[in-house]
């Protein structure tokens, strides 16, 4: 079946095929159509030699932090973590295997603002007993360690766009008056791997316009980090069974945001290990 042939099909003829094959017919139709191309190809290649295609890791980390934030975000307003969720992709399973979360103590603005608790659902109380983004980002350290990331299993960090690394991190260490960690310069963005894939434009990337052209619904409470990052990692799923080949797109080189090549060498992060202190 041709291309030419796939894209002339009506929404209902594609979802009819793909029951035929046993495959997902949930999505939009660019969505159908790209699915229904790629298990031909697999098809096709399959045929010449048959092959196993593994994900380029065993494991990806999910991440989408919360952030202390004000109504309107004025320019000088500081962001500090106040939740770190990271939840634990299996590539080869396809299954969310763990989850890890913790709130944040903020430093600068301890008090939340009227509508930081209303977006996140984060209470006042709940940052006030928690620990600082120190101890927080060791505790999720030794998590990644336990479970062998980056020595007997490789892994790849995953974020909804730039700026959980790049912005958010990247302030919360100069904070914290501690070095980038190492394991956090290079990363996913899943919006970019999104649109690339799905050849749709950047505006259709958000969350739940994502979750939305692939048919499925939000699970859980918006702003939530933990949630968030599950429904993150619900679209990392659902992109990897139709074929797409998540790989590090994005990371921090001086302090700066860079994009990474497709036709780059491909590495994993590095065992994580906790960062020095700033001088």
């Amino acid at each position: 079946m041709t291309n030419g042939y796939i894209n002339r099909m009506t929404r209902e003829e594609l979802r009819s095929k793909l029951a035929e094959f046993k495959l997902e017919t949930r999505g939009v139709k660019d969505v159908l159509k790209k699915r229904l191309k790629n298990y031909y190809k697999k098809q096709k290649l399959m045929q010449k030699e048959p092959i196993n295609r593994d994900s380029c890791y065993d494991y990806i980390c999910v991440v989408d932090f919360e952030a202390t934030c004000e109504e309107g975000n004025p320019p000088e307003f500081v962001h500090e973590i106040i939740e770190f969720p990271v939840v634990l992709l299996n590539t080869h399973t396809l299954e969310i295997e763990d989850t890890f979360q913790q709130y944040v103590k903020p430093e600068i603005n301890p008090k939340l603002s009227d509508f930081c608790i209303s977006l996140t659902g984060i209470t006042q109380d709940v940052v006030d007993k928690a620990e600082t983004f120190t101890q927080v980002l060791q505790n999720v350290i030794e998590w990644m360690r336990q479970r062998e990331l980056g020595t007997k299993y490789s892994y790849s960090m995953l974020t909804d766009g730039s700026w959980d690394m790049s912005k958010f991190l990247n302030t919360q260490c100069r904070i914290s008056r501690i070095k980038y960690p190492s394991f956090a310069k290079r990363w996913i963005n899943i919006r970019k791997s999104y649109g690339n894939f799905y050849k749709v434009p950047r505006n259709q990337t958000k969350l739940t316009m994502m979750l939305e052209n692939l048919g499925m619904n939000y699970d859980g409470r918006p702003h939530s980090g933990l949630d968030d990052s599950k429904n993150i990692a619900r679209i990392a799923i659902r992109m990897l069974q139709d074929g797409c080949e998540l790989r590090v797109n994005e990371r921090m080189h001086a302090g700066q945001l860079m994009t990474v090549s497709s036709l780059a060498p491909l590495e994993g992060a590095p065992a994580p290990q906790m960062p020095r202190y700033r001088n």
